[in-house]
């Protein structure tokens, strides 16, 4: 791409549009009416760039770390992409860091940094035992749905499903009494995913004292397990925003996410003793390759590991 450019052509923003994507149009402008790019080249460029505009949720781009890059590229993997899809990914990065430089909106183009195979695929936050324990105490009383945050963050951490997974499930695909819940993930693709004792009194307590409540606020019947204060299903963004909150208050890193909980379910599963192929079932996983990088996350099992089995440890 050119190093100089005759004008500015980026929109003005809009309240009602992201600033990051009122960039990402600019760009797109930019690489087909002055880079003269090629037609299938631009429309990558704008494909690969919404998926980042959607993994902002809002954010501006401009303000992020290092740490924040690597996460995209992370959460690319989660996606199910493949490798030379994640790198392709990280050039229209770069591309449109360097785009937003010549713009003056952005002194340092940290996406240049990305060039690692090795940071791609860099070691998931996961929460210690006891942050998790913390973390479930969290909700208390004085809280408008407490019984509702509490189920929530319980399945987050006993099924390893996603927010959005868990956004989504509905009553149908509960079996409380017989210790399990039917998850449908990408694709379409449903599994089933064990449910722990807790998790199942945690959800139960809900269903019995706080749903009901909730479902009749409702304009009709709604399905969903877990509904938002108007009767509606919550949704992904507001699972965030709760346990945000929650994590402030139980002292957990600023950086959870609902995310850190699938990270922390697989890594403890591992450490406990699972077998790699059970753990990438539950967490619906398409390769193997994917969640291997569990294997590297726990040290204590690493050194048990190494104190059983070296001649001289």
């Amino acid at each position: 791409m050119p190093a100089s450019r005759r004008k500015p052509t980026h929109p003005k923003p809009t309240r009602a549009r992201p600033l990051a994507e009122t960039w990402v149009d600019g760009f797109v402008d930019y690489a087909a009416g002055e880079c003269h790019l090629a037609e299938n080249t631009v429309a990558a460029y704008r494909r690969d760039l919404r998926r980042f505009v959607a993994w902002l949720q809002g954010r501006n781009p401009t303000k992020l770390s290092i740490r924040d890059l690597a996460d995209f590229t992370g959460w690319l993997h989660e996606q199910g992409l493949a490798p030379a899809s994640v790198a392709r990914h990280i050039v229209s990065l770069r591309v449109f860091f360097r785009y937003l430089q010549l713009e003056g909106v952005l002194k340092d183009n940290l996406a240049e940094l990305l060039g690692s195979q090795k940071l791609w695929q860099r070691v998931p936050q996961v929460l210690s035992p006891e942050q998790v324990d913390r973390l479930f105490a969290a909700p208390n009383r004085y809280d408008a749905c407490w019984r509702r945050d509490r189920a929530m963050l319980e399945l987050l951490y006993a099924t390893g499903c996603r927010a959005s997974e868990i956004s989504g499930l509905a009553m149908r695909d509960m079996r409380l009494s017989e210790g399990f819940c039917r998850c449908r993930g990408k694709g379409s693709k449903e599994r089933l995913v064990p449910l722990g004792r807790r998790a199942a009194d945690a959800v139960h307590e809900y269903l019995e004292h706080e749903r009901p409540r909730l479902a009749a606020r409702a304009a009709g019947p709604v399905d969903w397990v877990l509904l938002s204060a108007r009767g509606r299903r919550l949704r992904r963004e507001r699972i965030w925003e709760l346990l945000k909150r929650y994590a402030r208050r139980a002292g957990a890193p600023a950086e959870v996410s609902p995310h850190t909980l699938r990270h922390s379910f697989a890594t403890h599963m591992l450490a406990g003793g699972a077998d790699l192929r059970q753990v990438q079932e539950m967490l619906g996983h398409a390769s193997i390759a994917t969640t291997q990088i569990y294997t590297h996350v726990d040290h204590s099992r690493l050194k048990r590991v190494h104190r059983k089995f070296h001649p001289r440890a």
